[in-house]
């Protein structure tokens, strides 16, 4: 049995759609979800929908009752993920659970960036709760870009300066902690995953611009002047602050991965900045 938290987030249900349509039946596939009447579609589909908050643990253990594999994607609480992320990892350990994937950063271990603290606590309680574990350490999302709004307003900003960044498609993730499931020889893996190729800030508002048709040109600011506007643009500050951390850190080869692991992982190339841009401006 395979059981994949956040379930009705876009990385879940995702990862879900790859494991069906690479024959993993429905019924060995438990969808775990914090509000299970949005599941109802993957229920449809035959899989299983069980309540699991991470925030309430009374709810886990029962949740994880007869999982062998489980994927934990990891919180989108930007203040504290550690904590709920520790609530399902000792409920992994309690109940059994044979093999834990849980999506990392990239470099969790050794990187700077403020993202990553809460990705490494969880790594070290994973490696201390003794249930062989998969780290999938995701590198930057495609999808992280408004390719649209930055067709609109001719301007993409940021802080990365020059930084290359290696992103990939939440599609091309949900392939690798799919395969991270169903591949055998996963326990105790590492996997340091970007996109085949990186590409600058710079780079991506010129591919914008071809594709639209429209003139677009990479605006970059001082990491404070970046998170300022993040914050103007309605994000909360914790969220806006380590956004604009990281694209800082972009500068220093944090957001970059040469390791091919995720191209060999899902066995095909990763996603292309000009598929994302199309995709991006398709809506």
């Amino acid at each position: 049995m395979i059981a994949i938290t956040g379930a009705t987030g876009h990385l879940g249900q995702l990862t879900i759609d790859v494991l069906l349509e690479r024959g993993t039946p429905a019924s060995e596939i438990v969808a775990l979800a914090r509000n299970p009447e949005k599941a109802l579609g993957l229920a449809a589909k035959g899989v299983a929908v069980r309540l699991a908050d991470y925030t309430l643990p009374d709810t886990l253990n029962a949740a994880l009752e007869g999982i062998d594999k489980l994927l934990l994607i990891s919180s989108n609480d930007v203040v504290d993920r550690a904590t709920p992320q520790r609530n399902v990892v000792d409920a992994a350990k309690a109940v059994g659970v044979k093999s834990l994937a849980y999506t990392s950063i990239l470099r969790a271990d050794t990187a700077d960036m403020k993202m990553a603290a809460d990705h490494k606590t969880t790594e070290e309680a994973i490696r201390a709760s003794g249930v062989p574990f998969v780290f999938l350490r995701n590198g930057w999302y495609m999808e992280n870009y408004n390719v649209a709004q930055a067709a609109q307003s001719g301007t993409l900003a940021g802080s990365a300066g020059d930084g290359r960044i290696s992103a990939a498609s939440r599609a091309d993730y949900a392939a690798a902690a799919a395969a991270a499931l169903t591949l055998p020889d996963q326990d105790n893996t590492i996997y340091e995953l970007g996109g085949d190729s990186a590409f600058t800030l710079e780079e991506l508002a010129a591919e914008i611009a071809t594709q639209s048709g429209r003139p677009v040109t990479y605006q970059d600011m001082p990491e404070t002047a970046y998170f300022e506007m993040l914050k103007g643009f309605g994000l909360p500050a914790p969220l806006a602050d380590k956004l604009a951390d990281a694209d800082a850190n972009a500068q220093e080869g944090e957001l970059h991965s040469d390791s091919g692991d995720l191209g060999r992982l899902i066995g095909r190339p990763t996603t292309t900045l000009k598929e994302a841009v199309q995709a991006g401006l398709a809506g």
